[in-house]
């Protein structure tokens, strides 16, 4: 069984530390049973979902028991509904990155003129690749 103090660090590292540990008086966090950690942000996301849909703990108290405001209760819910016990991480939305720099633009840009402005390369790249590219978004996949 892994220890407390190794459990808390495995969080930390991995950025899943309860930002308000203290705040959690749900019953299951009280220390009796070693598995219920406060400072284990997903568990007490689980478990606060968990409080309200199985047990029939209003949504303000089980957000307040678990740290948590009402507010942040229903995105986390959302989370869940969309992605499961993923959705319980901390992932950052939406979209991750430029969506039309594909492998044939990246080389093109890292072949190119470096005389050329992010304008100049944005006109060649709609001239041949036939994609509509921001000068900035041309500027920041150069560097």
């Amino acid at each position: 069984m892994m220890s407390t103090a190794t459990r808390l660090r495995i969080l930390e590292q991995s950025g899943l530390l309860h930002p308000s540990a203290q705040s959690v008086t749900a019953p299951l966090f009280d220390g009796r049973d070693p598995f219920f950690l406060a400072a284990d942000k997903v568990q007490v996301k689980y478990e606060m979902l968990r409080a309200h849909l199985l047990d029939g703990v209003s949504v303000t108290a089980a957000a307040e028991q678990h740290g948590y405001s009402r507010a942040a209760f229903y995105l986390i819910m959302d989370a869940f509904d969309e992605a499961g016990m993923r959705g319980l991480l901390d992932e950052r939305r939406g979209r991750r990155g430029p969506l039309k720099l594909t492998a044939e633009v990246l080389r093109f840009l890292h072949t190119a003129d470096p005389a050329l402005s992010g304008s100049q390369l944005a006109a060649e790249i709609q001239r041949r690749f036939g994609l509509s590219l921001h000068r900035r978004t041309v500027e920041r996949a150069r560097r």
